[in-house]
């Protein structure tokens, strides 16, 4: 009873929390009881106070084991806050100088700090280690925890050696491990490698009853995360992607488009790392585009959203960071992009790996793909691969499965036949194996079992391949079956298994999606799938065009080229702002000839009631590539275009091209230098004078005009992007 109302008055003095959430008073008691307690919770739960109120009410040091630093800043700023001291709590970390480290041993040393973070990195160190040896450690808490296993999507070796290292600390000091994702392989794993065989384990329920989960196919996948994003203009999001160049790409273009967004991965310094976190705490910031395989460890409880650009490479990984979103319990919405181009690229990082390593990969990354195709509902599949078996009807239409339609078959033949075949074969080969055969497809290891000589090769080939996925994975769902993946993913009969075949019952499945996708991160041309150009609105948006080139004395092409006109009649912006997204259309030639054509635009908008579509085009960071900007960085500071080709490995007539293009998207570039050079002034104002009469927009044109014997191509175009840079942009 003492234990129980302290438990409370220290919850309420220090976190100002009036009750506890699920089993946390279970918890906290079983490690103030000096008992090793394993604690599976996922994100949102509160595992934080599960270890950080029993340290504050422990003799001693709480040591904690967290493989982020960018989470144990957090977890010490906060500490801080509640306890109201800087000594309270620490961190130690390679983050830290030799003055920082000192003052951190001498609080520690002092009494004063009931909690001190550590790197895994760090907690080897020797000299480290002795000085823990010096202190009283209360207990170690392994934030974390499935890092320990190689089935775990963040596999960390040092934390294999954290148990040798408690071994040093002294005699039966307790340990708590702690996870938000672990199935029952990884949950083995880490009772093993810690030694916590008489751990008390207490485990929550995976279901975020809060968080919508959503798989698209990856198709304009841009122009629909701007889209998603616009239309959740003020809430706060993470936009994981596979790699550090497309986080770079991707945050570039948000900030193209108008969405505050910062890139986050494990390239940038720690000093850029912190700041961005902070502004994204602070809401400085909407978006962070972070990669994958660098967790952002952000203790941010009101994100919103969680958007995958790749698909994450295992469902712990997709699990853990879609859980980062709704931690306050509010809305959370999890929408991810799916492609076989992301699976192949996935393979491909572990081809180079040892063999062992790439068989547990293949196996995770399988049910990530199942997961991706299949029409089942998503929080079914999530937590059946977690060990917990749910009914869909418990989903509340949280998910895109639940709220499609859905095509059913009838499965009692096709599932009886299946289960049959794995038991003729011994329960010897996994999924694929089983789908070869019934499409018949004649692998190698099909004709060395000469599994093409049995009735049933290519029995099912009528059916699809979509229909035989099914039937296996809904197989795994309902438990006829059971994957032993510590032995190459093989199936296996379950009791209800064994049953259906010698008395199977009516049974209906849901076939899987069409997940078809074409991965085109490209620049989108003007017919961006946004729909059919509006030809009246064109012919109106010429006529003005017209008018405005003859005031100002200039051709036409001049003000804006055709395409963006085009581009105009699909998208209909109506404002300076929005025109601004139309390819071709910079800054300087919106606010230089864009208000006019916004005003026609938006009165033909109103008078026709058109439904404009949401989608804007999306403006693509690759106008702003690294190469375009290199380029404009050597005009600036007058280098001929010969010697910026050969530096970037281009022929002149591509340097051309790369100036051209960005001439005309907008950009007034001041070639000057390079053509008073090459073209002597009367034949510039020549060139000039035949431009500014001509209707025509063609270098063809101009060269028979003006003389294939006075002037190269080459000049002629030099000339015309001088002639739309000084005057059009």
């Amino acid at each position: 009873m003492e234990i129980k109302k302290s438990l409370f008055d220290n919850l309420q003095n220090f976190f100002g929390f009036d009750n506890f959430k699920g089993e946390q008073e279970a918890i906290i008691t079983n490690i103030l009881q000096k008992k090793d307690t394993f604690v599976i919770m996922p994100t949102g739960g509160g595992k934080s106070i599960c270890y950080q109120l029993p340290a504050l009410m422990s003799e001693g040091t709480a040591v904690v084991i967290s493989p982020l630093i960018a989470l144990m800043k957090n977890q010490v700023d906060q500490l801080r806050a509640f306890g109201g001291t800087d000594s309270i709590a620490h961190f130690l970390n390679s983050s830290l100088n030799k003055s920082e480290i000192t003052k951190v041993k001498q609080d520690v040393l002092s009494g004063e700090t009931k909690l001190l973070y550590v790197a895994p990195e760090s907690l080897s160190k020797p000299e480290n280690v002795d000085f823990l040896r010096l202190i009283t450690v209360s207990f170690v808490a392994v934030d974390e925890a499935h890092c320990i296993s190689e089935w775990g999507h963040d596999f960390r070796p040092e934390y294999r050696k954290i148990r040798q290292v408690i071994n040093n600390l002294g005699e039966n000091i307790p340990i708590i491990a702690l996870t938000a994702t672990a199935t029952p392989k990884v949950q083995q794993d880490i009772i093993k490698n810690l030694q916590m065989n008489n751990a008390t384990l207490f485990k929550s329920s995976f279901n975020r009853a809060n968080l919508y989960y959503e798989v698209r196919a990856k198709k304009n996948v841009m122009k629909e995360i701007v889209r998603f994003i616009k239309g959740n203009t003020g809430k706060s999001g993470i936009v994981y992607c596979l790699s550090r160049k497309k986080v770079e790409e991707v945050s570039e273009a948000l900030n193209l488009n108008g969405i505050r967004a910062l890139p986050y991965h494990a390239g940038l310094d720690p000093k850029t790392r912190a700041e961005t976190q902070d502004k994204f705490l602070m809401e400085d910031v909407e978006v962070i585009v972070a990669t994958i395989a660098f967790g952002m460890g952000i203790d941010k409880p009101d994100v919103r959203y969680v958007i995958h650009h790749d698909i994450p490479k295992s469902m712990e990984g997709y699990y853990q960071e879609t859980g980062r979103a709704g931690r306050d319990g509010g809305e959370g919405l999890c929408l991810a992009f799916y492609s076989e181009k992301d699976i192949d690229k996935l393979a491909k990082f572990m081809k180079d790996k040892p063999v062992s390593e790439r068989e547990i990969g293949t196996q995770i990354l399988k049910e990530v793909i199942d997961y991706a195709e299949s029409a089942v509902c998503r929080r079914k599949q999530i937590l059946h691969y977690f060990g917990e078996n749910f009914d869909e009807a418990g989903c509340n239409n949280m998910c895109d499965n639940c709220r499609a339609q859905k095509t059913h078959f009838d499965a009692t033949e096709k599932l009886q036949g299946t289960l049959r075949l794995i038991k003729e074969f011994g329960e010897k080969f996994d999924d694929q194996h089983i789908l070869n055969v019934v499409m018949g497809l004649e692998t190698q290891q099909i004709t060395a079992y000469n599994h093409n000589k049995i009735p049933e090769f290519a029995s099912g080939k009528e059916d699809g391949i979509l229909l035989w996925k099914s039937v296996l994975r809904q197989a795994l769902l309902n438990n006829y079956l059971s994957k032993d993946i510590d032995n190459y993913g093989l199936l296996k009969l379950t009791k209800s298994g064994k049953s259906f075949i010698d008395s199977p019952h009516s049974l209906k499945f849901v076939l899987n999606r069409e997940m078809e996708a074409t991965d085109d991160d490209q620049d989108e041309t003007s017919q961006g799938g946004a729909g059919a150009m509006d030809e009246e609105l064109l012919k109106m948006l010429k006529d003005l065009r017209k008018r405005i080139a003859k005031q100002k004395n200039l051709p036409p092409f001049v003000v804006f080229q055709d395409p963006s006109l085009e581009e105009m009649c699909i998208h209909y912006p109506v404002s300076l702002e929005e025109i601004k997204q139309i390819h071709g259309v910079g800054s300087g030639k919106a606010l230089k000839f864009g208000t006019p054509f916004v005003n026609l635009i938006s009165k033909y908008v109103e008078d026709n009631d058109i439904d404009r579509p949401v989608d804007l085009v999306v403006k693509s960071a690759a106008n702003k590539s690294a190469l375009k900007v290199s380029i404009i960085q050597n005009i600036d500071r007058h280098i001929a275009l010969e010697d910026i080709a050969a530096s970037k490995g281009l022929t002149y007539e591509d340097i051309l091209r790369e100036v051209e293009s960005i001439v005309n998207s907008g950009t007034k570039l001041n070639l000057n230098y390079y053509i008073d050079e090459m073209i002597d002034e009367d034949r510039q104002d020549e060139v000039f004078d035949y431009f500014r009469g001509t209707e025509v927009d063609s270098i063809d044109m101009a060269l028979k005009e003006l003389g294939s014997d006075d002037y190269t191509r080459e000049e002629l175009q030099l000339m015309r992007i001088k002639f739309l840079s000084e005057l059009g942009n």
